[in-house]
């Protein structure tokens, strides 16, 4: 018998936010995959070692093949990010508003819940409802490289840029947890909820379905580099000139904020470049190279993953 729509909603709730689990995880470096330096650091020297060795390989064995087709794995990779992304958002979500509610007595008199989304108190510790989604958003970042292989193994153009964003996006997810540091909350909604959307749709063109009529990954791009923006304006105003004391892990933040801040210098270049002062033959071009990548990817290697 099928479970009652509140039922199934408590229960849901349960297990994105209530779960044991959840409630009292705490990133340690002894108890948590994952959470030392040295396997960070190894982990992406790995995935730089492995990407360019298949990159020189493939182009040594098959110099004249454009392209080695990976049937329908392409396909699951994206539905499986689409899928992990989701979850990721509405545990995030849940989890936030579950832990405003439990810990608004604390800060209450000097914050908004608003205002703990972008900065939290000064001696926060990684622990908790939206610590633990922050943990599973850093591992889906492994997950996430595993596009650099499948490109390469289908004989794209491997990006250095492409490289050196992925290594340094999953750097920046062991900070925000290292360091327990502010907006990390939002940041992860925002870019859960772009993911889901975007790899829904490559997803949805790889099985053949149309694609869209506008450019739908770039518009993506936009929006979330314009939420991350307006966030990183809102925890400088808090630190410096709003709030007595600041906000938590504003070091992690500052090179997060340096981060950000080349990547929309890349985009703007890119978008002055290619829409405003370019002529009709390069736009063309990019169309056709973007729906030629699946969607997955504007040119020059800028990718909506990037953006985090």
């Amino acid at each position: 018998m099928a479970k009652p729509p509140a039922t199934a909603i408590r229960t849901l709730i349960y297990y994105l936010s209530e779960h044991p689990s959840i409630v009292e995880f705490r990133w340690s470096h002894a108890h948590s995959w994952g959470s030392t330096w040295s396997f960070l650091f190894t982990s992406i020297a790995t995935y730089l070692t492995l990407s360019l060795f298949l990159h020189l390989s493939l182009s040594l064995l098959f110099p004249r093949r454009r392209h080695i087709p990976l049937g329908p794995i392409p396909a699951f990779h994206s539905l499986t990010m689409s899928l992990i992304s989701a979850t990721i958002f509405a545990g995030t979500l849940i989890s936030a508003v579950s832990e405003i509610r439990d810990t608004r007595w604390f800060w209450q008199r000097s914050k908004t819940p608003f205002q703990w989304l972008l900065c939290f108190p000064l001696g926060t510790r990684p622990s908790g409802r939206v610590f633990f989604w922050s943990y599973v958003y850093y591992l889906s970042r492994f997950i996430h490289m595993l596009r650099t292989i499948i490109t390469i193994i289908r004989r794209r153009k491997l990006s250095f840029y492409q490289l050196t964003n992925n290594s340094v996006s999953t750097l920046v997810s062991f900070l925000w947890l290292e360091f327990s540091q502010s907006f990390q909350v939002l940041a992860i909604l925002f870019a859960t909820l772009v993911y889901s959307l975007v790899y829904g749709y490559r997803f949805w063109t790889a099985i053949g379905l149309r694609s869209a009529c506008f450019p739908f990954v770039l518009n993506c791009q936009i929006v979330l580099l314009g939420c991350n923006v307006a966030c990183h304006v809102g925890v400088f105003l808090l630190h410096f000139f709003f709030l007595q004391g600041g906000c938590n892990g504003i070091g992690a933040w500052l090179f997060n904020s340096v981060l950000n801040t080349a990547v929309l210098l890349i985009f703007v270049h890119f978008y002055v470049r290619m829409y405003i002062v370019g002529n009709t033959t390069p736009r063309t071009k990019v169309v056709v190279q973007d729906h030629s990548m699946d969607s997955s990817s504007l040119i020059a290697g800028f990718e909506l993953e990037s953006l985090q």
